[in-house]
């Protein structure tokens, strides 16, 4: 419970409600079920169009503590369109990035 009040409390972004009781907690198969959906997106998905791309049934309370760590971790954007995998692994990238100059104000 200190974990969740922790995590939402951090980025408020997401709209979610958490009681004192979470009945659900994610597992790790959810988590990856979830990134590997918004990862195959072709573009941003409404909640209900994430729950329709998800291969099983996801708790509401489940899917928003997932989002709301994904926001967090730096993996997602939610926006008033929807969600976007934004998270990018491309070695060239991280590359250029380690690279880039730093202008400082």
């Amino acid at each position: 419970m200190v974990i969740a009040e922790t995590i939402l409390k951090e980025k408020p972004s997401i709209n979610i409600r958490v009681s004192r009781t979470i009945y659900h907690w994610p597992t790790l198969k959810t988590v990856l079920m979830v990134e590997k959906a918004l990862q195959e997106a072709d573009g941003p998905l409404s909640m209900e169009g994430l729950k329709r791309a998800l291969p099983k049934k996801i708790m509401d309370q489940t899917l928003r503590l997932v989002l709301a760590y994904l926001e967090n971790r730096g993996s997602i954007i939610i926006g008033s369109k929807g969600i976007v995998w934004i998270e990018n692994n491309d070695p060239r990238f991280l590359k250029m990035l380690e690279k880039a100059k730093v202008i400082e104000v």
